[in-house]
């Protein structure tokens, strides 16, 4: 498992980490392993920068710019796949046409408009973070929860493509070692930045992706990459919310 952290880093950030193994789909799927870690990684730096930009600028300049840095660390990778599953979801009949949609490399109006209402729901969620005593705790913890969901996604969902593609690796390597293994950094985590809010947070988000996972398989057969994409993007407005909720 250990030599498969800088490839989960590099696959889901846009940190330079060197990776010298061998990046096929079985060192994919072991890498999941470390999903958890990397979302702690990057909710440090998510705090640092808060920490920063709250000192300098207005909190809505401050909850803007952390806005900016989260699509930029992640190179916009999940937003894509929000935006593509929307497309599928909104204009397809069948699996096999919102499947196809899906594929397609423009942006429709259903992507555009998802886009727009998870960017605004983030901002503004990151806005309410400010007032906040542990508005930080919930900065460290959304990344690692929403990171630890996409591999319990992959985990509890088939592949929906019967012709193969990147999320399949995910889907078909992931193993209950694997997944026990980034449950218990995942909930371990959340325990220790939140307590137990921390722990209702990621019960919930595990409750969140199996709703998902039966809905995925009921309206395209499984799960894609870019619905792993969306999924993250969906815990992460979540936990964020919940956070505030339980405060």
């Amino acid at each position: 498992m250990k030599s498969t952290l800088p490839l989960a880093l590099t696959f889901l950030t846009k940190l330079p980490w060197p990776w010298r193994g061998p990046a096929d789909e079985a060192a994919l799927a072991r890498s999941l392993f470390w999903f958890p870690w990397v979302g702690a990684v990057l909710g440090l730096g998510f705090w640092v920068a808060w920490a920063g930009l709250q000192k300098i600028l207005p909190a809505p300049a401050a909850a803007a710019l952390l806005l900016a840095l989260t699509v930029w660390v992640t190179g916009g990778l999940h937003l894509d796949g929000l935006a593509d599953t929307a497309d599928g979801l909104g204009g397809g009949h069948t699996p096999a046409d919102r499947l196809r949609i899906m594929k397609d490399s423009r942006v429709g109006a259903f992507g555009v408009i998802s886009l727009i209402l998870g960017l605004v729901l983030k901002f503004s969620l990151f806005l309410s973070l400010s007032t906040q005593t542990r508005g930080a705790e919930a900065l460290l913890l959304f990344p690692v929860v929403s990171r630890w969901g996409m591999v319990l996604l992959a985990y509890l969902s088939p592949y929906a493509r019967p012709e193969g593609g990147l999320g399949q690796a995910m889907t078909l390597g992931v193993s209950p070692r694997v997944l026990a293994g980034a449950s218990l950094s995942a909930g371990g985590l959340s325990l220790l930045i939140l307590g137990a809010p921390g722990l209702v947070l990621f019960i919930a988000a595990a409750a969140l992706v199996w709703l998902g996972s039966l809905y995925f398989q009921r309206r395209l057969g499984g799960i894609t990459g870019d619905v792993l994409g969306a999924a993250n993007e969906v815990v992460e407005i979540m936990v964020l919310a919940g956070a505030l909720i339980l405060k």
